[in-house]
């Protein structure tokens, strides 16, 4: 099969689908990797490295789309990419269909087939290609929430650990998945007095159990949640439904119940955000007001961290994405389960139902499109 790696274009997404490694087992396996120019720049992938390992630079990124029988990406494709796509090819990448209706359709008419990383899941309901992108973002989170605690940031002026004397600052972590456990674990290691809420009762207690005890654990609800507005410096929004529309646990109006330059990090944001005054920036414009809330909502927060984050997406998706390749992805679909439930969209055809169900589109089972 010919794999073709575009660069990322996405604003400062300086992430890559593939780092040389991958490329020398993609080629032991019998298959060829065009790489397209400077695509692994960003994050400290020369081309020289990939050239070495096996795989041919192009410059041209029409020739990398048009030539390519699978494409691997990081982030999803962006308008000017729309076009690029074409029936039967695989794009295998991150989608977040259900936050864009303007990428579904296209995908969609396109007639690829588009095989999600966020959605690939396993038995225990684990999600083992968003894991590691969960990992740096709830790491993240807390790190570029507490930056803009600071005044000249617009913050309230509070440092996360405050000083003998002084209280730290509390942080509230909506989600007690990957990203809020992470987002906790770097809150609470900066010293700031942090809660996570969370509606799963079990995974509650056993976060009580091993978590450090300056982070409190609550049961999540609109009440619960309303109770401490008052009082936090922070929100980490942390929920997620696999492949499905965030729900909003903030709202325009509980605004006014938060002091002036509270601040709220987004995490969910690629699912459309769990915060109702969300909207999606950029590294380069990351920040934004309402009712004097200070909202940060950068929608692939792991990009400014593109080698840590290239090396931990690559270690996960490198076997599916060698099986796509060596087995065709009709049958490397039937024989895992796993990256079954990747496919949101093949032929025309959605066949991730909650993504139908985000813009009341139509949508056939799985099996539909493997025979």
């Amino acid at each position: 099969m010919i794999i073709g790696v575009p660069k990322e274009i996405k604003t400062h997404e300086n992430r890559v689908a593939i780092q040389p490694g991958g490329v020398i087992q993609m080629k032991r396996n019998g298959h060829d990797v065009l790489i397209q120019k400077s695509a692994g720049a960003g994050s400290g992938f020369s081309d020289e490295e990939y050239i070495k390992a096996g795989a041919t630079i192009i410059d041209d990124v029409e020739e990398v789309w048009k030539r390519a029988e699978m494409i691997m990406k990081v982030k999803e494709p962006i308008a000017e990419e729309y076009s690029r796509m074409r029936e039967g090819q695989v794009v295998f990448t991150y989608f977040h269909f259900a936050a864009d209706e303007a990428l579904t359709k296209a995908v969609v008419n396109s007639k690829c087939v588009a095989i999600a990383y966020e959605t690939v899941e396993k038995a225990d309901r684990s999600l083992p290609l968003l894991i590691p992108m969960s990992e740096v973002a709830g790491r993240m989170a807390a790190q570029e929430g507490a930056v803009y605690l600071e005044k000249p940031k617009g913050g309230r002026g509070v440092l996360m650990g405050g000083i003998p004397g002084v209280a730290p600052a509390k942080v509230l972590v909506l989600g007690g998945g990957i990203v809020g456990v992470n987002a906790a674990k770097i809150a609470a290691g900066m010293g700031a007095d942090t809660t996570i809420m969370d509606i799963n009762m079990p995974r509650l207690r056993y976060l009580d159990d091993v978590m450090p005890k300056n982070i409190n654990t609550e049961f999540s609800s609109e009440a619960n949640i309303r109770a401490m507005l008052p009082h936090v410096d922070m929100i980490i929004g942390a929920v997620l439904k696999p492949g499905a529309k965030a729900p909003h646990l903030i709202t325009r109006e509980m605004l006014k119940e938060m002091r002036p330059g509270t601040v709220l990090v987004d995490v969910a944001i690629d699912q459309g955000g769990c915060f109702e005054t969300s909207k999606p920036t950029t590294h380069k414009d990351p920040v934004y007001f309402v009712d004097d809330i200070l909202h940060y909502c950068v929608a692939n927060m792991p990009g400014a961290v593109p080698y840590t984050s290239t090396l931990g997406l690559t270690n996960v998706t490198l076997p599916y994405a060698v099986a796509l390749a060596n087995k065709g992805w009709k049958q490397a679909l039937k024989d895992d389960p796993e990256l079954l439930m990747g496919l949101n969209v093949a032929n025309g055809t959605i066949v991730y139902e909650d993504v139908a169900a985000a813009f009341g589109m139509d949508w056939q089972p799985v099996d539909s499109v493997l025979n």
